[in-house]
Order: C-alpha cells, then sequence, then structure tokens
C-alpha cells in the first residue's frame, strides 16, 4: 500500500490559505459595518442640537425625539430590506394610510367590533403587497413604474371611498366601538419611565429591527436578500428563489404599513384621506442614510433605525432651537448628501485596507 502523494506546491512558492479563515482585525470589521457612517452622523446631529437648544437634551424632549423618529423607522425598517433586495416602494407613505382607512371605515360600517376591522385591513393590505411584488416579478417592469402605479391607486380609492362612504374626505370616529381600548393599547399606548412619557411605537420600532436584523444576518432568507439586491439572475443560477424572495419583501412593506396604519388610527380616533402622501421618500432617504445602497445588496436594519434617529433629532431639533421650520427640508437635503458622500469613503477606505 502506498502512501498518497502530498499536494504540489503553488507555483508562485507562496503559502495560499483560504481567506475564509484569515482573522479581521476589530477595527476591519467595525469600518465593514454600513451603517457606521450613519453613526457618526447621528452623533454629529445630537451634539449640534444639543448646543443649539438647551431644552434638547432633557428628558422629555428626549422621548419626544424618540417617538418621532419610532414612527418613521418602523416602516423604514422593511424599505431597507427591500432596497438591499435591490427594489422600491413608492406606495409604502399612502398604504399606511389606507390601511387605517379600511380599519376604520370597515369597522364602522360593518361590525361593532373594531378588531374586526384590523384583521380584514391586515389580509387587505398584505394582498397589495402581494400584488405589488407579483406585478414585479411577472411584468420585470422597475419597481419605480409598478410601485407608483399603486401609490396612485391607492391615493385616489382613499379620498374617493371616504368621500363615498362619509361624505368628507375624514373617517367618522370609532372611539366608542367595543375593543377600541384594547386596540389602543396595542397600537398606541403610553407608559411612563422616570417621569418621561414613551409611546408603544419605540417598542414596536426596537422589535421590528432586531427581528429584521435576525432574518437579514442568521436565516437563508437573509442571504437570499442580499443575493437577489447582488444580482437576480446570478442568484437565480445558484437556486435563489428570485420571485418569492422579492414578493416576500413587498409583503414585508405591507405588514409594517399595517402597523403604522393601526398607530394612526387608533391615536386619533379619525383618519385623513390625504395623509401619507410623501412620507415614501423619507422612509428610503432613511434607510439611505442608514448606508443600504440604492444599487442593492448592501446595507443593514440598524442603520434605518439609526437613518430614523437622524430624521427625529432634526425635526424635533429644529422646534427645540426655535428655528423656522421652513428650513426642515434644507437640513434633510444636506443630510442626505453628506451621508451618501460618508458611507462612499468609508466603502472605499475598507475595499483599499483589504
Amino acid at each position: 500500500m502506498s502512501a498518497a502523494a502530498p499536494p504540489p506546491a503553488p507555483a508562485d512558492g507562496l503559502d495560499h490559505v483560504d481567506e475564509r479563515l484569515l482573522r479581521t482585525s476589530p477595527m476591519k470589521k467595525l469600518l465593514a459595518r454600513p451603517e457606521l457612517g450613519s453613526v457618526v452622523g447621528a452623533l454629529a446631529v445630537f451634539v449640534f442640537f444639543s448646543l443649539a437648544a438647551d431644552s434638547f437634551v432633557r428628558a422629555a424632549s428626549l422621548g419626544t425625539v424618540l417617538y418621532a423618529a419610532s414612527t418613521i423607522g418602523i416602516m423604514a425598517v422593511p424599505v431597507a430590506l427591500l432596497m438591499i433586495g435591490g427594489e422600491f416602494d413608492l406606495s409604502a407613505g399612502v398604504l399606511v394610510t389606507s390601511s387605517a382607512l379600511i380599519s376604520s371605515m370597515f369597522s364602522y360600517q360593518m361590525t361593532a367590533n373594531v378588531w374586526v376591522g384590523v384583521g380584514v385591513s391586515l389580509l387587505v393590505t398584505l394582498a397589495i403587497g402581494a400584488f405589488n411584488g407579483f406585478m414585479l416579478t411577472r411584468t420585470k417592469l422597475p419597481s419605480f413604474i409598478i410601485t407608483l402605479g399603486t401609490f396612485l391607486m391607492l391615493t385616489g380609492l382613499n379620498l374617493g371611498f371616504t368621500k363615498l362612504i362619509s361624505g368628507t374626505v375624514s373617517t367618522k370616529s370609532i372611539a366608542d366601538m367595543e375593543g377600541f381600548p384594547s386596540a389602543k393599547k396595542l397600537f398606541a399606548s403610553t407608559w411612563t419611565v422616570g417621569g418621561v412619557e414613551l409611546k408603544v411605537t419605540i417598542l414596536w420600532w426596537i422589535g421590528l429591527v432586531a427581528v429584521a436584523t435576525w432574518i437579514l444576518l442568521r436565516t437563508r432568507f437573509g442571504n437570499w436578500i442580499f443575493a437577489v439586491g447582488g444580482g437576480s439572475d446570478a442568484a437565480r443560477a445558484v437556486g435563489v428563489p428570485v420571485f418569492k424572495t422579492k414578493i416576500g419583501l413587498y409583503m414585508g412593506v405591507a405588514f409594517c404599513a399595517w402597523i403604522s396604519g393601526q398607530h394612526l388610527l387608533f391615536s386619533f380616533d379619525v383618519v385623513q384621506s390625504g395623509e401619507g402622501v410623501g412620507n415614501e421618500l423619507i422612509y428610503i432617504i432613511a434607510a439611505v442614510i442608514g448606508g443600504c445602497l440604492i444599487t442593492g445588496g448592501y446595507g443593514s436594519a440598524i442603520g434605518s433605525a439609526v437613518g430614523a434617529l437622524i430624521f427625529g433629532m432634526t425635526s424635533k431639533g429644529i422646534v427645540y432651537a426655535e428655528w423656522n421650520p421652513d428650513w426642515f427640508k434644507f437640513f434633510l437635503g444636506a443630510m442626505l448628501l453628506l451621508a451618501t458622500l460618508l458611507n462612499a469613503w468609508i466603502r472605499k477606505r475598507v475595499e483599499a485596507a483589504k
């Protein structure tokens, strides 16, 4: 019995080691995180408004900032996952209002318990998300066109149905209906911690970020999201179910739109049919500020949370600094530009260090 021959030495005379086994320094790991640029930006915004407005750092003010950030962050999380998958959803903002309108009008017209309307709203909202994903995968049209069409249809349906059923542009109050207190407790309650009032949306926001991060980093579906965002054809070639992944991502956006819609309804008892228009751009900008690439295949759920936090600090910081709110859009555009440039610079540094 002869001994096996040793493997041939590399032709270049160098020791080749599997790069997956190479150790990476903590600094390189930190620089490789997609949310690093947004964290630096968030710290800069916090320091800036802390110096510009004394009331900004008060505990009550921080509670208000977190609430503003959570209402954006709940939607920025699924929008970030969708962008990592290489797609957009321009109907996300209006879908929030549609979900609230369905719950309110169905409850008021068809049943005596608001939970029935809430359940019907969930099914219809998920169906709209599935419709977006199905149309995208079957027609091969850009997501910009598909979801722009959905945005316009929902905008018209929101106004048309509301005026047809209620006679005005807002729904009737359902505050005295059965199930309203328990639904309000789940979607729009407030609790006090150390004298600071915090909204339940903050818990929803933290929970969604944790679940989305787990999906992205610890599940097969997370690998599929990065794969389809990096290149659908290549992902399909290695067995990734591209169609199912994209439909699932759109349904994720719809599910979070349902949560936001129920918060909107049970916070104010009534819903205005024209609300939500333009919010889809805020969700996308929060994801971009958080490090998501517009071209797909790169980003994180935590980054979208930091992006939403920057939004919250800026919108409320301007108020606490007693500045003219007309300047808010200017700060928004400047933050988007700076965050994009900072993220691009960090990625170049990381690639150069490899």
